[in-house]
């Protein structure tokens, strides 16, 4: 075999492309009477997978550096009902209520990147803490409920007040129908990671801090800066999942979001960054996604029960990363 045609084939690339395609033809096998054969099916898994696959996206700049965020589904949880109380409730503008938002996640995320990189504790113990954190300043700001457009006026009559535009425009569908603007905004997301991982300066301190902090530092490595910049990365895209998916559920939900983490791990994982750090990209996330969107379609167009469905899928991600371990060996 050609040397470049056996490197690709031993690629993370390569194996997560396989790891996908063989999600794809068990879809062709059980197409559930051509369920899955209709566009309508594929257009439903890439919306599915938008809100994880932009928290993904920051999860793959964390995971590069060897480190974990936790909280980033509390984040969106906290940033869904940030963005639905100044919108809905005090009816603010998306000028405003937009950047106020992005603000609030990467706030979050650049605190938990300090206490990482300067407090030295270790980011399972930082984004766990912080993780329970948000979740209860959203339960806070939003009394313990959702935060919709529901009012009740002096005379104790209660209506829905129209929604502001943002919330329209987020939850509308392109070109001719076929393609969600959720679905763009993770698109954007993966193509501003990429650009940050591929072509600039914090991209390959990234890739420095995961392969050896100590190595990175004594290279003139700002690596407190890198660290604490990752993590604010990844609360900056926690903010934007939020925005998105207060739009598509048009309230603030505190309770969004619970387990989005570990669905955001397993995209970035299944696709073959590794856990270790130092190597791994987007592209890689991409793919993981599309592989956890489609396993999950596939098991809902043939009726598997949501506990099936759960325990199919951490067997099948499991075995994904066994796999890929073992061809990297």
């Amino acid at each position: 075999m050609n040397p470049r045609l056996r490197a690709f084939f031993a690629s993370p690339i390569a194996r997560a492309l396989a790891a996908l395609a063989l999600i794809v033809v068990l879809g062709c096998i059980f197409h559930q009477n051509g369920a899955f054969f209709r566009w309508t099916t594929h257009q439903q898994v890439l919306r599915e997978v938008s809100v994880d696959g932009i928290l993904a996206c920051g999860m793959t700049l964390v995971i590069v550096t060897a480190g974990v965020d936790l909280s980033v589904g509390s984040v969106l949880a906290l940033a869904a009902v940030a963005f639905a109380t100044l919108s809905l409730v005090r009816g603010q503008p998306a000028l405003v209520a937009v950047p106020a938002v992005l603000a609030l996640g990467a706030t979050i995320g650049a605190a938990n990147g300090a206490l990482v990189s300067v407090a030295r504790i270790q980011p399972f113990v930082v984004t766990l803490a912080a993780m329970v954190f948000a979740r209860g300043l959203a339960k806070r700001i939003a009394a313990g409920k959702k935060v919709t457009s529901y009012v009740v006026d002096a005379s104790g009559v209660g209506h829905s007040s129209p929604l502001p535009p943002i919330f329209d425009l987020l939850d509308t569908r392109v070109f001719g129908g076929s393609v969600s603007i959720v679905t763009l905004v993770f698109l954007a997301c993966v193509a501003l990671t990429w650009l940050i991982l591929a072509r600039t300066r914090l991209g390959r301190q990234l890739y420095a801090v995961g392969g050896s902090l100590e190595a990175a530092r004594l290279s003139g490595v700002p690596t407190r800066r890198v660290v604490t910049l990752a993590y604010a990365l990844s609360g900056f895209f926690a903010a934007i999942a939020g925005i998105c998916q207060a739009a598509q559920e048009t309230q603030g939900d505190p309770e969004t979001g619970v387990g989005y983490e570990l669905d955001a791990i397993a995209m970035v994982v299944i696709g073959g960054t590794p856990l270790r750090g130092g190597k791994g990209g987007v592209g890689l996330t991409l793919i993981g996604a599309l592989t956890i969107g489609y396993l999950q379609k596939v098991l809902s167009l043939n009726a598997f029960a949501l506990e099936t469905r759960l325990m199919l899928t951490g067997a099948i991600i499991l075995g994904a990363v066994l796999f890929q371990r073992g061809r990297a060996a």
